[in-house]
């Protein structure tokens, strides 16, 4: 199949399936934008990042915090907001405590950052030491609340905080040598600080959640003997496309329709940075194999990623396409607009060129060609 890029972007496809069977193609366009000064107009950075072609974490997979997730999820119902990125505090000036923030359009979400405290046992029970100062704290799900517990001698009773095993200051159990000088979480809810080992805390990051973290593995289905015996490789009846979405429920928002402003607090060095999202359209056209049938529609905005400390930002369109049989149907996807004369050329089966000069190398090329 080929996919004709018109997005100044980058581009990709790949199959997908849906959770009937049925196979989709799955187009999708990612462009990477510098991000602006407050006042100043967005525009595409000079250097597009790559699509992604596999999860990717902190350090080894499945022992730290997601990433990028692979660019080519089969359909998101909602668009993921992420942020990669740091606390700074007001003015450079050293503090303990930071509340970051970020919003786009109507959407927002606030929490607090926190410097390094440890756990310290006292007569009247566990508590936190005082944050040290910091002036740039970067944060992730790797310093979020969660963790596992594995200090009893008995491993039947290790225990792990399943809405972010990978995470600091759980402990289920508090022997005062399991918990004094272990450390805190570096985040926490404004309004719920972190004052207990064992308590029931929401982990508080902008990034991807786990695939197998309990609020994301809900949405997975169930794999059991009957799953094997009877749909293998299907899906399971129960799985639900809300398992493609990467961001926290609360980081998820309907498709921007493009332009609405992006505000961050303390998330850069000067303390406050508003922008607008790109309003920019992304038409998409399938081809099918007969002549004159295609399928247009416009890809969705589904997945935005912030990086402050990169000082750049991506924006991720998806367009999917079931199939009646397979790809194969499908001979040609054009992403974005092409000119008038590109579609003449097309409709009388002709070769299009974009200018004279291309015109011309392409007839020194067919030469050179004859003449070997």
């Amino acid at each position: 199949m080929e996919l004709i890029n018109s997005t100044n972007m980058v581009t990709g496809y790949a199959m997908g399936m849906e959770p009937s069977g049925r196979e989709l193609l799955i187009v999708v366009i990612k462009g990477t934008f510098r991000l602006p000064r407050t006042g100043e107009d967005v525009r595409l950075h000079d250097e597009q990042l790559p699509l992604i072609m596999a999860d990717s974490f902190t350090g080894e997979p499945g022992f730290s915090a997601p990433l990028d997730e692979i660019d080519f999820a089969p359909r998101k119902h909602r668009c993921d907001v992420l942020l990669q990125g740091s606390a700074h505090a007001p003015q450079g000036r050293p503090t303990t405590r930071v509340p970051v923030g970020l919003r786009i359009g109507n959407w927002k979400k606030i929490f607090a950052v926190v410097g390094t405290r440890y756990w310290n046992s006292g007569v009247t029970g566990v508590g936190a030491s005082p944050g040290e100062p910091f002036v740039t704290l970067p944060f992730s799900y790797d310093v979020a609340f969660g963790g596992v517990d594995t200090h009893h001698e008995n491993p039947a009773k290790h225990v792990a905080y399943t809405r972010n095993p990978i995470g600091k200051g759980f402990h289920k159990y508090l022997k005062k040598e399991w918990v004094d000088g272990s450390p805190l979480p570096l985040t926490e809810e404004l309004a719920h600080p972190v004052d207990r080992p064992d308590g029931d805390y929401v982990p508080m990051a902008f990034g991807p959640i786990g695939r197998g973290w309990t609020t994301r593995l809900q949405y997975a289905g169930t794999y059991d003997q009957n799953w094997i015996d009877n749909t293998f490789p299907f899906l399971p009846a129960d799985f639900s496309e809300a398992y493609y979405q990467a961001a926290p429920l609360d980081q998820q928002i309907p498709y921007p329709n493009g332009g609405e402003e992006v505000v961050l607090v303390n998330l850069t060095p000067e303390g406050h940075l508003s922008f607008r999202l790109p309003s920019t359209e992304v038409p998409v056209v399938f081809f099918r194999k007969q002549k004159g049938n295609r399928h247009e529609t416009f890809a969705a905005l589904d997945t935005i990623v912030i990086q402050p400390d990169r000082d750049l930002f991506t924006v991720t369109w998806r367009a999917s396409l079931p199939l009646k049989k397979n790809m194969f149907e499908i001979p040609q996807v054009l992403a974005g607009k092409m000119s008038r004369g590109w579609w003449r050329a097309r409709e009388s089966g002709k070769t299009w060129y974009p200018s004279l000069s291309h015109l011309v190398k392409a007839d020194k090329a067919s030469a050179k060609e004859e003449s070997l």
